[in-house]
């Protein structure tokens, strides 16, 4: 290889909105090279470490039978998941690598000055520099300074346990949020003992309380042990299993377990880039300082995905790419305060979906509401439910009740993950709750039960 390429656009990490942004530039004839520090990071989080392997494994759980050996049916779906990313590795490589416009190279990248990276050292060094650069490093896991959980051998990241073919007899998980409540249900599943500790007086506080309510009762329900308003105080080693030493109401307590995951978020990635050297700001959290168009403070370098420290979605860093391709590609108009109504999931079992406001904000912004609600197992209109027997849950929507606009909802039922997209879309574009109510849905569905939900006025002031 070459001691030095010339690029049009350079871009470091090879996340969504990163590899998106070189197939499209190369495909408009900009000679583009693209870095990536890991041969096991080809495509980024989402489907090596992230959404596709997690919920692959969300899956697997769901086929065992009870006569199953747990550790051997998780030691097998283990497997066939990381043959599935590997595929998915290989798939994202190939289509940039063997485009005639892109050069993909392997090695951890750091700025020597605005326009040019080094990567690797000594013979192997290559310097790359370019006119425009995009910085999609993406986001690591976060392990809380709590005595004793970085040194501990039982300590792991949601990237360790996933590929980890031991199934963790007892695992107890540091931290209520998504990422915790997601590994709580996959792992419970599989049929490991979990025990959840959050420091908080609940989880699920961003939601309204009685849709958290709900989701906790259905947690609980499947023998996940959630500790709230508990205080990890430390980890200790013993032989054969980690001693979680915790308070709770100024008391102290222990319990054990073979395997503790640390799910107190991700922080962006950005430690040996040397930004520095280019001249481009951090956040006071360490993320890459961006405007609404994703410029960083050097005009010509942009900053996609977990690293700008926006929320941590894949297809947020999707919708990155597309308003940093309209800077390069396109009228340059296009920026963050375009979006509206982003959805999100929580894939526990069902899936919890949620769009726009809450209840809560609805109020406290100033509206006169309706609210729309009821228990999936009461609703008649959605038979999909009884069909693949998963009941469980509720459906809330907040309604403006002088214009029957749709402010919010939230989904926590079998196929939320696809019926909040509908939602979303219906906000974006103006659609009222009874249009909404009143469309015709394909039978037997989950979308159709919207026909009734919305028909169901729980209240209204």
């Amino acid at each position: 290889m070459a001691d030095t390429l010339r690029a049009d656009v350079l871009v470091i990490g090879f996340g969504k909105g990163g590899k998106t942004a070189a197939a499209e530039l190369g495909r408009r004839g900009k000679r583009v090279v693209l870095i990536e520090q890991s041969d096991q990071m080809y495509g980024g989080t989402c489907p090596n470490v992230g959404c596709v392997p997690t919920k692959a494994l969300v899956h697997h759980s769901h086929k065992r039978h009870t006569l199953d050996s747990a550790p051997e049916w998780y030691e097998r779906a283990v497997s066939e998941v990381q043959a599935l990313t590997s595929t998915f590795r290989a798939g994202n490589y190939d289509a940039l690598n063997n485009a005639d416009t892109v050069t993909v190279i392997t090695g951890k990248a750091r700025f020597t000055d605005a326009h040019t990276v080094i990567v690797g050292t000594g013979e192997d060094r290559v310097t790359v520099t370019a006119e425009y650069i995009l910085i999609n490093t993406g986001s690591t896991p976060i392990i809380p300074d709590i005595p004793g959980l970085a040194a501990s051998k039982y300590t792991v990241t949601s990237t360790d346990l996933i590929r980890e073919p031991s199934l963790p007899k007892r695992l107890a998980i540091v931290g209520g949020g998504y990422l915790g409540i997601e590994f709580a249900s996959i792992y419970r599943q599989f049929g490991s003992q979990v025990t959840m500790f959050e420091s908080k007086p609940k989880i699920l506080r961003a939601e309204d309380d009685d849709v958290a309510a709900v989701a906790e009762a259905i947690l609980a329900g499947e023998g996940i042990d959630i500790v709230a308003g508990a205080t990890v105080k430390e980890i200790r080693d013993g032989e054969t299993t980690a001693i979680v030493v915790y308070e709770k109401d100024g008391r102290e307590f222990t319990t054990e377990a073979n395997a503790v995951l640390a799910a107190s978020g991700r922080a962006p990635a950005t430690d040996g880039l040397d930004l520095e050297a280019a001249g481009v700001r951090v956040t006071e959290r360490g993320a890459v300082e961006v405007d609404e168009y994703l410029r960083t403070s050097q005009p010509h370098i942009f900053a996609l995905g977990d690293v700008n420290g926006g929320p941590q979605f894949t297809y947020i860093s999707l919708d990155d790419s597309r308003i940093v391709l309209d800077q390069l590609l396109g009228e340059g108009k296009r920026s963050t305060a375009d979006r509206v109504a982003i959805p999100h999931t929580l894939f526990m079992t069902p899936p919890l979906a949620t769009v726009g406001l809450t209840e809560r904000e609805a109020r406290a912004a100033g509206y006169r509401l309706k609210i729309a609600s009821e228990p999936v197992a009461e609703i008649v209109a959605m038979p999909r439910a009884y069909v693949v027997e998963e009941t469980r849950g509720v459906m809330k929507f907040v309604l403006d009740a002088d214009t029957d606009e749709i402010l919010g909802a939230a989904l926590l039922s079998v196929d939320a993950q696809e019926l909040i997209n509908t939602v979303a879309l219906a906000i974006r574009n103006g659609v009222k709750a009874t249009q909404l109510r009143d469309a015709v849905y394909t039978h037997p569905s989950s979308t159709e039960a919207f026909n009734e939900v919305l028909f169901t006025i729980v209240r209204e002031d």
